[in-house]
């Protein structure tokens, strides 16, 4: 176990992370329901397997005080100043922006790791990317002793050959969803050049700003949850999904058009949905738990129901792929919806070791539980289960499956 400091530092620019971070981060500071909100998130650990994640507490912290000595480049800020869809006052807000570790709140728990934000909303939401990327990381490199390159070359040479031997492949596409689980920054950048290279027909971006900007690919991203969950604490629960999918709607008019649906679940989420409203502005659903087909299935018969053709809308699928998942989907839907793919640790961190299947979510705003109530059992979250079985009673959820 490695117990003096890198060499280096793990993330040495904000742009180093998600595009939703951000477009999730200008919808919240438009938004004036989210000004005075203050909010808390919460790592989890799906797999820690008997790995010491409490013993990497001392680099953890030192690294994410050096991303709190961070700000926007000049550079940074005109690239993202160039998208049509963020405001100028938004980019003056960046300019200012820095992170802060009197919003950390990191210390063990037994073997594991007890790390929270605690804070405003607009000023802790960033912290998720950078923390699941730098615990990452640290793990590549202090429970498996790095990367052997010869191993993750041959397995990222294995999926490129699996795509170059299918056939009727047309409008197949996938994108780099792999940041917050990297086994490296460093292999990420090996990953996405590679592809750039060699699947110049398939691969379609990442979501990786900072990526995106220096090897000129197309950023790609949304929402997630936090958007949704954060609507819990200032509406009427049941108005909650409506709400999030009507801010979105204020925001970005149309743009950025990918919903995601399994914050309640998918059935719930179709009876919000089937407005035309949203139809018409919303490009298309991101699937994010539980079974893509039936779930596909769900969203085809969804948009039927609404007068919709689902050949004019996009299926994004992003949940636990691996390259034969993919194409094993894309021939299921193929013909009867537009399909498209986010590959996140099957890609940036399939090098040989067992990653860590981590996430940070919300858990509490002005100081009430909220929750996402997923479509695969296992992958919900909520400190509160009294909570948790409200909202499962308000979106008609049955608690027995989540």
């Amino acid at each position: 176990m490695r117990s003096k400091p890198l060499d280096r530092w793990l993330i040495d620019s904000l742009l180093d992370t998600d595009l939703y971070k951000i477009t999730m981060l200008q919808a919240f500071y438009h938004a004036p329901e989210f000004r005075a909100v203050d909010v808390e998130w919460k790592f989890a650990c799906r797999n820690r397997n008997g790995f010491d994640l409490a013993a990497l507490i001392p680099e953890i912290r030192r690294q994410l005080e050096h991303v709190c000595t961070l700000s926007f480049a000049d550079g940074e800020l005109a690239y993202l100043a160039d998208f049509p869809f963020i405001k100028t006052n938004f980019i003056e807000f960046l300019r200012i922006f820095r992170l802060d570790m009197r919003f950390v709140e990191l210390q063990a728990q037994g073997a594991d790791l007890d790390l929270r934000f605690r804070g405003p909303l607009i000023h802790v939401t960033l912290l998720e990317i950078y923390s699941l990327a730098i615990i990452s990381e640290l793990h590549t490199i202090s429970h498996c002793n790095g990367i052997d390159l010869d191993i993750a070359r041959e397995k990222l040479s294995g999926k490129i050959a699996l795509l170059e031997q299918q056939k009727d492949l047309a409008d197949f596409s996938f994108a780099d969803f792999g940041t917050r689980r990297r086994a490296s920054k460093i292999w990420q950048e090996e990953v996405l050049t590679t592809l750039q290279k060699d699947l110049p027909d398939y691969f379609s971006g990442t979501s990786n700003l900072y990526f995106a900007k220096k090897l000129k690919l197309m950023p790609i991203g949304t929402m997630a949850h936090e958007w949704f969950q954060g609507w819990q604490a200032i509406t009427r629960l049941s108005d909650a999904q409506k709400a999030a999918l009507e801010g979105w709607v204020r925001e970005y008019r149309g743009r950025l058009g990918i919903a995601l649906t399994d914050c309640y679940s998918m059935d719930s989420f179709a009876r919000d949905f089937s407005d035309p409203y949203f139809g018409k502005l919303y490009d298309g659903l991101r699937h994010d738990s539980g079974s893509p087909f039936k779930w596909g299935e769900k969203a085809i018969a969804m948009y039927r129901d609404m007068g919709i053709d689902p050949l004019t809308k996009t299926l994004v699928f992003s949940d636990g792929l691996t390259f034969q998942r993919m194409i094993e989907i894309y021939r299921y839907f193929n013909g009867r919806a537009k399909v498209s793919f986010g590959i996140g640790t099957n890609l940036t961190n399939d090098v040989g070791n067992q990653p860590l299947d981590m996430v940070i979510k919300l858990v509490a705003a002005n100081g009430k539980p909220v929750a996402k109530i997923s479509d695969e059992p296992g992958k919900s979250m909520c400190e509160d289960p009294e909570y948790l079985r409200y909202l499962g009673s308000v979106y008609g959820i049955n608690r027995e499956s989540t």
